[in-house]
């Protein structure tokens, strides 16, 4: 599949094996599992993080897998989850350092595309967490108000 903002194509990159089962040398024990998440949230991660810190220091390759659930399931049914989304906070984040950057250093043409570009991914993204209700159906991004929207 071709980039949203270019002509090239995808790079090659490794797959997850197909799974149904965890294999036996993970660790399964689901509440501990559960407990631990809670825990990495509690403690500011975001389920990225999250995600990597269980398979690297406590031996669980797949979350799902082991409990049966997504980690964003798992944050959702013990009210965890935050208001915006994760890959939207990112997007946001990645703006804001570009107009800061842009306020700075005025006559960065490359810097303005990118943003433009930045932008356009929040708004896509924006209307389908709005399409899916994952977001107020008047939710709307603007760059003014961004800041206060990530400091919550």
């Amino acid at each position: 599949m071709a980039r949203m903002h270019a002509r090239r194509r995808g790079i090659s990159r490794s797959v997850r094996p197909y799974r149904t089962q965890a294999p036996e040398w993970s660790n399964t024990d689901k509440e501990a599992i559960i407990k631990q998440i809670i825990d990495l949230r509690r403690q500011g991660s975001s389920t990225a993080e999250i995600g990597l810190v269980m398979r690297d220091k406590y031996g669980v390759p797949s979350v799902k897998l082991a409990t049966g659930k997504k980690i964003t399931q798992i944050l959702r049914e013990n009210d965890l989850v935050s208001e915006i989304p994760e890959d939207l906070r990112n997007l946001i984040e990645k703006a804001l350092g570009m107009r800061k950057h842009l306020s700075e250093n005025t006559r960065d043409v490359h810097n303005k595309r990118q943003l433009m570009l930045t932008e356009s991914k929040v708004r896509r993204l924006v209307k389908y967490y709005v399409g899916s209700k994952k977001l107020p159906k008047g939710w709307v991004y603007k760059p003014e108000t961004a800041e206060i929207l990530l400091s919550r």
